[in-house]
């Protein structure tokens, strides 16, 4: 077990960048912005060495980063990434920079504030995926809470203090329960370890060993705390109306990363430390999981915001993640993982495409616009792609994952019902009606408000955000084994702790 001080250098990057940002003169907009935005290209380039110096053939915890924290209670900084969390901090330092730049010009009040909150919204995000300490998972988990509560209810839209509370709340309610059963776990371990403990990989191996009635109720208080951030349905109210009223930075940050602490979560603890009940509670989680494809692809249908839209269309998408994750096969779980990435550009590009509209026109109505594809030939382009994306267009990112959730479902030995499956399947559909319908009365027609006809185009700093995220769209949709190598290891690796007799490995 290497000990390395990568990832401690990723995570203090922006804490330190964000720290020194408020010795800037506020006046000094312009060198705010460009040292927000440098600090997280630094923090993104220190994550591409984490990339180069992660070994794919292994499948445990890699670069690891502990020294004692609280020594009575042996809690440890302890950080680590595997082939999942690998995947998930690219995205984030990947996403952090788009956002910032894509803010340019629709920031315009209290923007040293704005840049300091996104900086330290990224130090909570990266903790959360890097923790292998339960009670340093837990101080990221809450701490990611604050800089988002500031961004939807400072710079957000007109009902963005009731947004920010009932996103904080609901968010806090499921921690608290999260946080018992943490207690619950470190002092259940002192029996068998000799000690008090939240040391994740030391709990790994006490969790199995849990009788079956109190892992049941331990599986479901981190479950309900991970369902309310994926948001399975039906926890899923506080997304919409938190997506629809936060800044496009903070949609695109929201949807793109924030929503995969849940999905990861699930992942990382809920499966490992205990297996009897997950495999239990696995067709009842996976029910949810379909019904929330199918009714966040139905209401997303009706809505007349675009950016409602998108935000249902994150509950079904994330529906399949957890579908994906409860099957428990290597297919797809597989499957899971990729989508999360995929999930976090699709969706993050829309959200930059509703954002570069509404800057232009100050409307997200859909029956306001009309034929403006003869007017916007460039954007409306972008959001043909993006959309043809999300609903998972083969060579595209969003057919890998769906492909590979869907062949792992029908294959659970766990669900063992091909109808999960089969209804599953039908939310591809739906994706394509709200959408292609969405494009079709945006873009297409003769144009039905006058006001459409003075729009400009998008300029090159918005054709080089979306271009950035493009390329890996592509990328994924036509040679995916790039990224399904670096979890190869770590998905086979979850399914041996959850069914070790039962394994199916992913040629």
């Amino acid at each position: 077990m290497e000990n390395n001080h990568l990832i401690s250098y990723l995570l203090l990057t922006p804490l330190i960048g964000g720290i020194l940002l408020l010795f800037i003169n506020k006046t000094k907009e312009n060198a705010i912005k460009y040292f927000g935005f440098v600090i997280s290209i630094i923090a993104f380039i220190i994550s591409l060495f984490l990339y180069t110096g992660y070994d794919i053939t292994k499948s445990g915890f890699q670069l690891i980063d502990k020294f004692s924290w609280i020594e009575n209670l042996h809690i440890s900084y302890h950080v680590g990434i595997d082939g999942i969390s690998l995947l998930l901090v690219l995205l984030t330092t990947f996403l952090t920079p788009l956002t910032l730049m894509s803010s340019w010009k629709a920031i315009t009040n209290r923007v040293k504030e704005f840049t300091f909150f996104m900086l330290m919204l990224e130090v909570g995000m990266i903790g959360v995926f890097v923790s292998l300490d339960m009670f340093l998972f837990y101080v990221f988990w809450e701490a990611m809470l604050i800089p988002m509560y500031f961004i939807i209810g400072i710079w957000g839209g007109d009902q963005r203090i009731y947004a920010s509370v009932k996103f904080f709340l609901y968010t806090m309610f499921g921690s608290l329960l999260m946080l018992v059963s943490i207690i619950w776990l470190a002092v259940y371990a002192s029996t068998s370890l000799g000690h008090f403990s939240t040391n994740l990989i030391e709990l790994y191996s006490v969790g199995p060993t849990i009788q079956s009635t109190i892992q049941n109720w331990m599986f479901l208080a981190f479950a309900l705390s991970f369902a309310i951030k994926v948001p399975l349905f039906p926890l899923h109210t506080w997304l919409p109306d938190a997506h629809v009223q936060a800044p496009t930075a903070g949609s695109v940050i929201l949807a793109g990363v924030l929503l995969k602490m849940g999905t990861y979560g699930l992942l990382r603890f809920c499966l490992p430390l205990f297996p009897q009940a997950s495999i239990y509670f696995a067709p009842y989680i996976s029910v949810l999981a379909v019904v929330g494809i199918i009714y966040g692809a139905l209401v997303a249908m009706v809505q007349k915001d675009m950016k409602k839209l998108v935000a249902y269309s994150s509950v079904a998408h994330l529906g399949f993640v957890v579908l994906g994750i409860f099957a428990l096969t290597q297919e797809s779980i597989q499957g899971a993982v990729i989508q999360m990435i995929n999930h976090g550009l699709s969706t993050g590009a829309l959200f930059l495409l509703v954002g570069v509209i509404y800057e232009r026109t100050h409307t997200r109505e859909i029956s306001e616009y009309g034929g403006i594809a003869k007017v916007v030939p460039i954007y409306a382009t972008f959001l043909m792609i993006a959309s043809l994306s999300s609903i998972g267009l083969p060579g595209l990112n969003g057919f890998v994952g769906e492909f590979l959730i869907l062949l792992g479902s029908f294959k659970s030995p766990v669900l063992n019902n091909w109808w999960f499956t089969i209804f599953a399947a039908s939310g591809v559909i739906f994706a394509a009606v709200y959408l292609l319908w969405m494009y079709q009365r945006v873009m297409f027609g003769e144009v039905k408000n006058p006001k459409m006809n003075n729009l400009t185009d998008m300029n090159k700093r918005e054709i080089f955000i979306l271009a950035s995220i493009f390329i890996f769209i592509v990328w994924i949709g036509i040679y995916p084994s790039t990224f399904l190598n670096v979890s190869a290891k770590s998905t086979q690796k979850v399914i041996e702790q959850v069914m070790p007799t039962k394994t199916l490995s992913l040629k």
